[in-house]
C-alpha cells in the first residue's frame, strides 16, 4: 500500500497509480464511468526534475519490499 502527501501537504492520498503529465505528478485514485479520479500531487520547474521524483517514489517502494510505504512530495 503506497500513501502520498501532496507537495502542498493539504492531502494525503492512496494512489493506485502514479503518472507524470509534463511538469505535474498525477495520483489516480479511482476510475468514474468516463474519466479517472486523479489528485495533482505536484509541480517541479521541469519535465526532468518530474521523472528524477517519480523515480523517488519507484526506489522507496522497491525499498519497502513490500511492507506499507508512505512519501512525501518534495517541494522542489
Amino acid at each position: 500500500m503506497l500513501w502520498i502527501i501532496s507537495q502542498d501537504k493539504q492531502s494525503l492520498i492512496n494512489p493506485k497509480e502514479v503518472t507524470v503529465n509534463k511538469k505535474k505528478i498525477k495520483g489516480i485514485v479511482g476510475t468514474k464511468v468516463r474519466y479517472d479520479w486523479s489528485k495533482d500531487l505536484g509541480k517541479y520547474e521541469t519535465e526532468a526534475r518530474t521523472l528524477e521524483v517519480l523515480h523517488e517514489i519507484f526506489m522507496k517502494i522497491e525499498e519497502s519490499n513490500g511492507a506499507s510505504v508512505t512519501f512525501a512530495m518534495p517541494e522542489k
